[in-house]
């Protein structure tokens, strides 16, 4: 059924949350400005068998023991203050005895939640907004499918918000919001661009954000996320998992670059010159991320110098170098002589006892490479150490 022309409207005005209901049972678009709702606005009392409201025209089917409303009105709540609780999903005991599909646009846009709000296991089909909200206690989006976009910039988080298992399926804002006490993004899903800048903690309650997914992760859609989520455990004292954050935030600001503004829209040509114009980041590609892993990965400087140490070592011991002991006496090292030169040559310390041929310019030039090598490897390793263990 399609809403009604007129709707519920109603302007710098006091509204009970029991005429909110009838009015959605009655299929009547919302047009709330500045109202103060008084009541429990719970859709929970339209599902059941005792309704006070008649939902004749209201679009409700129970399957699988789950009671679906499908609201085909649009929702605008600008600037309304909500006494009480908001309730357009289940009871806390059964969270999923109740989906709410919104079919069109849904605004609530610099509201007041004075009490609890849920919105579990609801669908979203086009806008959902909630910019400049403010939930003063518990919030909860656990499990609600985002079909359009979800817009949550400057809101104020006052209680824990739920977030756990949601899909964003549309472009994301959280910008310039603030969590008091804490969210949840365990297994949440952001299949398109998100916008995290901004983005503070009140207190040292750290996100939960276990197997989050971003769909997108080739774009840099995830830069501001991990830049909120390590500010807020550096401030908390949880400097390992902050440089975890910091190593994703960089790797997401790399792809930033390397696909830059509005790659999308461009044409095969130019999405041709950018991944051409791409190759200046190789060097960091290289060197900054999969060696150095951004000051955060020692353990990868670690590894790389004994693969060199390594396989200078074979080479030494190989057939193909020529080494000399003593007074130019050339020997044939074993496979241990050739990983002991090697590890000497690699840590600069030159003992002098076994040293290139004077006539054999690729041992030299092997030499001088891993030197040159170790060199470089060992102060970055020392840059690692200092940068993980001076962050407090």
């Amino acid at each position: 059924m399609e809403g009604n022309s007129v709707g519920f409207q109603r302007e710098n005005s006091s509204v009970a949350a029991s005429d909110v209901l009838e009015a959605i049972a009655a299929g009547e678009d919302i047009h709330l400005v500045r109202c103060q709702i008084s009541g429990t606005l719970d859709l929970n009392v339209l599902a059941s068998e005792n309704s006070p409201c008649s939902i004749d025209n209201l679009q409700l089917s129970k399957k699988n023991g789950v009671n679906e409303i499908v609201l085909r009105q649009s929702f605008f709540f600008n600037s309304c203050t909500f006494e009480n609780d908001v309730f357009f999903a289940g009871s806390w005991e059964q969270p999923e005895s109740l989906k709410v599909v919104f079919e069109k646009d849904v605004l609530f846009n610099s509201s007041v939640f004075g009490g609890q709000t849920r919105f579990s296991n609801a669908e979203f089909k086009g806008l959902a907004g909630f910019d400049g909200c403010t939930f003063c206690r518990v919030c909860s989006f656990r499990k609600t499918v985002f079909g359009g976009r979800a817009m949550f910039r400057t809101v104020a988080f006052e209680g824990y918000g739920l977030f756990n298992e949601a899909v964003f399926a549309g472009d994301t804002r959280f910008a310039n919001s603030s969590f008091s006490k804490g969210v949840n993004y365990t297994q949440v899903r952001f299949q398109n661009s998100c916008d995290f800048s901004a983005v503070s903690s009140q207190s040292k309650a750290v996100p939960v954000y276990k197997d989050i997914l971003f769909t997108r992760k080739y774009y840099g859609d995830d830069e501001s996320f991990w830049r909120f989520i390590k500010q807020t455990c550096q401030e908390a004292g949880y400097y390992q998992q902050a440089g975890d954050c910091f190593y994703l935030e960089r790797c997401a600001y790399f792809w930033q670059k390397f696909r830059g503004l509005n790659y999308e829209k461009l044409s095969f040509g130019q999405k041709l010159l950018r991944w051409i114009m791409a190759v200046r980041l190789l060097p960091e590609l290289t060197f900054g991320r999969f060696l150095f892993g951004y000051g955060e990965r020692p353990v990868r400087v670690l590894f790389a110098g004994a693969v060199i140490i390594l396989l200078c070592g074979l080479f030494y011991s190989s057939d193909f170098a020529h080494l000399a002991q003593g007074v130019d006496t050339k020997c044939n090292l074993s496979l241990f002589d050739g990983l002991y030169f090697s590890t000497i040559t690699f840590t600069t310390l030159g003992l002098g006892d076994i040293y290139p041929a004077g006539d054999d310019w690729l041992t030299r030039m092997m030499t001088m490479l891993e030197s040159l090598c170790g060199i470089c490897l060992i102060t970055l390793f020392v840059v690692c150490l200092s940068k993980r263990f001076s962050r407090g």
